[in-house]
């Protein structure tokens, strides 16, 4: 699936010379710290087999039980296939929005820290920058502390 950004936004897709698939590798390729790495990922609820859109700071590692408690039930980190079959886009490329269908979102509260992050744009190459509200009204995310 092809992720186009909303003109609204004003801001472009930027391809990079070399993969951000990771989180440090986009840091490296920006030069810019990996906490402003916004990176899309994709959890279920174990009892639902349904998708939760868990956007965390590069830096940060998602706390599994910390978020299932908030939830109020259990979720586990998908599978490669189950990310692109949810979201259209491969692991380690999901944007923020723009998937096949709206998803749940919760947003790691470290992100408001910064002027912009800069989130994966469909592909292991490409990225764009975006305000840490305009993230959050775009997602209509939950802002929480995620780890």
């Amino acid at each position: 699936m092809k992720f186009v950004l909303p003109k609204s936004l004003q801001t472009q897709t930027i391809q990079l010379n070399q993969s951000a698939h990771t989180a440090a590798d986009a840091a490296a390729a920006l030069d810019c710290d990996v906490a402003q790495i916004a990176k899309s990922l994709i959890f279920y609820d174990v009892a639902t087999n349904e998708p939760i859109l868990i956007i965390a700071s590069g830096a940060r590692r998602v706390d599994k039980v910390k978020v299932g408690e908030y939830l109020r039930r259990k979720i586990k980190t998908a599978s490669p296939e189950f990310v692109l079959a949810r979201t259209g886009f491969p692991a380690g490329s999901v944007p923020p929005f723009g998937h096949l269908r709206k998803l749940p979102t919760l947003i790691d509260e470290i992100l408001k820290n910064f002027p912009i992050v800069w989130a994966a744009a469909g592909s292991p190459t490409s990225v764009f920058s975006i305000t840490p509200q305009n993230l959050i009204t775009r997602t209509r995310g939950q802002v929480i502390p995620i780890c």
